[in-house]
């Protein structure tokens, strides 16, 4: 049966499901021009220091090489904003894994039999990747976008030493990688002048405008397709510097050229979660009534580029409290380019506040859904901004309900499976709504068929089947009738597919676009179509991204179930369930998904994923997924995801709010509260490993 514009959060299946199930979904490397040759990276191999020389003469020999690149030979860039896109440009190693030489071959396999015989000699300096607390370079970033710096609310320190009932601890969360399933790509060919690239990216428009820049060209030169990608979480959400090299290489060789790096140079190059230190002290009255929350994070940065991990950000949030801090500490080190990674700032800062709270609920005597419920708020507490919608406290109890939490036994270490130890444990979330501003085309067809034009990306979201979805339900017609066209820079420009914005941005500009069509088509409706159809446009710029008078989040709450085995110290989860209120839901199937794929990534934040960082090399010691563990199918368990209806009218004209990262946020401090549960015992660094419970909890 067609589905119809009421069809507005059905379960649709993905669109572009059978191509992927099938093979037929081209990627970034699965175009490969005529006369297309391959390029291999060579990456530093010292921490700190200068490259004295390149030697290229062996990989010069070898049959199939076409050129070897460095800072000597390669063509010259325009100065980036981003200085990790500065590639080639001079003899600076700012630390491991940074690229020094791209060879260029016939085949792939002579590119990296190349990029292996070249020979760089170094001038290596003394280097410093170790991050720890009191670290005397620590500084307080400036505040420019709200999120980062510090917040002072009242007279913390007094409040929380005047409480009756504190909590003073830390937390600490290692390094995290993104490791998306498609590694970062890129094929570049240029024509005539034009720069042709296809790149495996979650914003093409940003790709486009960044090498526009970089190699002096008009913008409308430069086309930049991602039609498919395998996931990002954050890493390819701004250009890297494969896509600098694929189009360098083929400007110097004057053929096209296909870059795909290898999956262990991912950790150094497209950045990562940065490690972060967390003291979190919260003072309460004997009713759970929080009177001070002061939450401090201290992370690295690199030398070349500032990146903050705003750990802190979702405290200034969350409950309500007179008095109040929130800092961050940034340490510049010789560490590779942190970047953006699922929930950046929300999901290592919400493991510590939402622990801690579950360490203030033991120490008042008082459940831990009752103690969030207790500190529930109407009002932001930082900017006191009313919510435009909070529903927290009906994701606590529906999931409280649905777990079937008023059975739980609060005693620690009282439920047993055989060897096993069995607890559970709880935590909220919450994700900030982020709008963009974009562009969208609708047209009407003369064969009765629409087509919306507009350059979103889809990662993996089903942001093809979802707009398709909105525009159907703005036109009034089934959704079969309605094509989408996306992930081209040559289609109206468009927000990136990150921050959990892109429905929310892209569909506003859909909306509009197909609402101004559907007045036009009203106004002759016995007239038929010229050849060219009919069309109509919408820039939602100067609306979507104005100042709202409330303060506009998701929120939701974690439920998990773990048994500690005693003997070998394994954690298994046993149950996740997560409820959100996350505005109206717009296609119920690949919410879901989405939900239960946030989730998914923190057991594997909780449980196993972990990346440590040699001192003596500067380099990560696990650097693929060999040694990188991320959750495999035996590892998860039954996990549910439900949300609640929820109508917020001051979101956008859909009333939607992003989804993709707030199933991360809670889930880690749920499984962590749920290993407490189980043991008795407070482990606070992840990943919770078998030789940590092992030796600190059993």
């Amino acid at each position: 049966m067609p589905q119809t514009a009421d069809a507005l959060g059905a379960d649709l299946e993905r669109r572009e499901g059978t191509q992927k199930v099938r093979g037929t979904a081209r990627y970034a490397a699965e175009h490969t021009p005529d006369g297309c040759a391959y390029a291999w990276p060579v990456a530093a191999t010292v921490a700190r220091g200068e490259v004295r020389a390149v030697d290229d003469a062996a990989a010069l020999a070898l049959p199939g090489v076409v050129t070897v690149l460095h800072h000597r030979n390669a063509p010259r860039l325009a100065a980036p904003d981003d200085a990790t896109l500065a590639v080639l440009q001079d003899a600076r190693v700012p630390h491991r894994g940074w690229y020094v030489a791209l060879v260029v071959a016939d085949t792939l396999e002579a590119a990296r039999e190349g990029a292996a015989a070249v020979r760089v000699t170094y001038a290596e300096e003394p280097h410093d990747v170790t991050l720890r607390a009191g670290h005397p370079g620590a500084y307080v970033p400036e505040d420019s976008d709200g999120t980062s710096g510090e917040h002072v609310r009242g007279d913390a320190e007094a409040a929380f030493a005047a409480a009756p009932v504190r909590v003073d601890t830390g937390y600490r969360v290692p390094p995290l990688h993104n490791h998306p399933m498609e590694p970062h790509a890129a094929t570049a060919r240029w024509q005539d002048g034009h720069l042709h690239v296809y790149d495996s990216s979650q914003g093409a428009t940003t790709v486009r405008n960044v090498l526009a820049g970089l190699f002096g060209l008009p913008r409308e030169r430069v086309t930049v397709v991602s039609e498919h990608v395998g996931g990002g979480f954050g890493a390819k959400g701004t250009p890297r510097p494969h896509v600098v090299l694929a189009a360098m290489a083929a400007r110097q060789t004057g053929r096209p050229v296909k870059l795909v790096l290898p999956r262990r140079q991912l950790p150094t190059v497209v950045g990562h979660r940065a490690p972060t230190l967390h003291r979190v002290r919260l003072g309460a009255a004997t009713d759970g009534t929080l009177t001070s929350v002061i939450h401090e994070v201290t992370a690295y940065t690199s030398r070349i580029k500032e990146f903050v991990e705003t750990g802190a950000a979702a405290t200034r949030v969350m409950y309500a409290s007179p008095h109040g801090r929130t800092t961050h500490h940034v340490v510049p080190l010789d560490v590779p380019s942190p970047s953006w990674m699922r929930a950046p700032g929300e999901a290592p800062g919400m493991y510590a506040l939402e622990s801690a709270m579950d360490e203030l609920a033991e120490a008042l005597g008082i459940d831990p859904v009752e103690l969030r419920l207790r500190n529930d708020t109407d009002r932001e507490p930082d900017s006191a901004k009313p919510f435009s919608s909070r529903h927290l406290a009906e994701c606590l109890r529906e999931g409280a309900r649905r777990f079937g939490w008023a059975g739980r036994d609060p005693r620690p270490r009282t439920r047993r499976a055989g060897p096993w130890l069995v607890g559970s444990g709880v935590a909220a979330a919450t994700y900030p709504v982020i709008v963009a501003p974009s562009r969208a085309v609708a047209q009407a067809c003369p064969d009765g068929t629409f087509v919306v034009r507009i350059n979103a990306t889809d990662i993996g979201t089903g942001a093809r089947t979802v707009l398709a979805q909105v525009a159907a339900d703005a036109l009034g017609v089934p959704v079969e009738r309605v094509r989408t066209e996306i992930g081209s820079s040559d289609l109206p420009a468009a927000s990136l597919a990150g921050g959990s914005s892109g429905t929310a941005s892209w569909g506003w500009a859909v909306h509009e676009a197909c609402t101004r069509l559907a007045g036009r088509l009203a106004g002759q409706p016995d007239r038929p179509l010229p050849p060219e159809g009919v069309s109509a446009t919408a820039d939602t710029a100067g609306r979507a991204d104005a100042d709202s008078a409330y303060a506009r989040h998701a929120f939701g709450a974690h439920f998990a179930e773990v048994g500690v085995d005693t003997v070998s110290g394994e954690v298994r989860v046993r149950r996740l369930l997560g409820v959100y209120a996350a505005g109206r839901i717009l296609n119920s199937r690949t919410a879901r998904s989405q939900l239960i794929g946030g989730m998914t990534m923190g057991l594997g934040m909780a449980l196993m994923e972990g990346s440590t960082m040699d001192a003596a090399f500067g380099d990560f010691t696990e650097c693929d997924l060999a040694a990188y563990h991320v959750p495999a199918h035996a590892d998860v368990p039954e996990i549910e995801a439900h949300w609640i209806e929820e109508d917020d009218p001051h979101l956008n004209p859909m009333g939607s709010k992003g989804i993709g990262e707030i199933g991360i946020v809670g889930t880690a401090a749920a499984i962590g509260n749920a290993v407490h549960h189980a043991t008795g015992v407070r482990l606070r660094e992840l990943p919770l490993t078998p030789d940590r419970v092992l030796s600190d909890a059993l």
